[in-house]
């Protein structure tokens, strides 16, 4: 695919036009990345970091980019790259729903809610409904 000298200009008025933009899309992509690190490396106080700072990208690139949008001055390789980047969010909550609903699904099978046979105290007898397993 060849760019001709007046798309190469066009791109370039975009992005000057927008300065903040390109930066706040570099922040979000970096970001993503060390969010996909700490997920892959079951590193908890990294992805709770992680996930703040997603937040706040996400925040300024949407901005940035609604800035740029009412200009008319959003060169197409930077909203490509924001079209790749919520992707990655959209994979990344989808996977993580995934991996919650297995875990809710193990901690039923393993600690349910309501047995299906009568509970017993610790001296064998039979506890009363509704009494927290308290005699009457």
């Amino acid at each position: 695919m060849q760019t001709t000298t007046a798309e190469i200009l066009a791109l370039q008025r975009a992005a000057a036009a927008t300065p903040a933009l390109e930066p706040a899309v570099l922040r979000l992509e970096q970001t993503l990345a060390a969010m996909q690190h700490a997920l892959c490396q079951d590193e908890a106080v990294a992805l709770e970091h992680s996930a703040a700072l997603l937040h706040k990208a996400l925040l300024s690139a949407v901005s940035e980019f609604r800035r740029a949008a009412l200009n008319g001055q959003v060169a197409p390789p930077l909203r490509q790259r924001l079209v790749l980047a919520t992707g990655q969010v959209a994979a990344m909550r989808q996977a993580l729903a995934r991996a919650t609903a297995s875990l809710d699904r193990a901690i039923d099978v393993l600690m349910p809610q309501h047995a299906a046979q009568p509970l017993y105290d610790a001296h064998g007898a039979q506890a009363r409904p509704g009494l927290g397993g308290l005699h009457a």
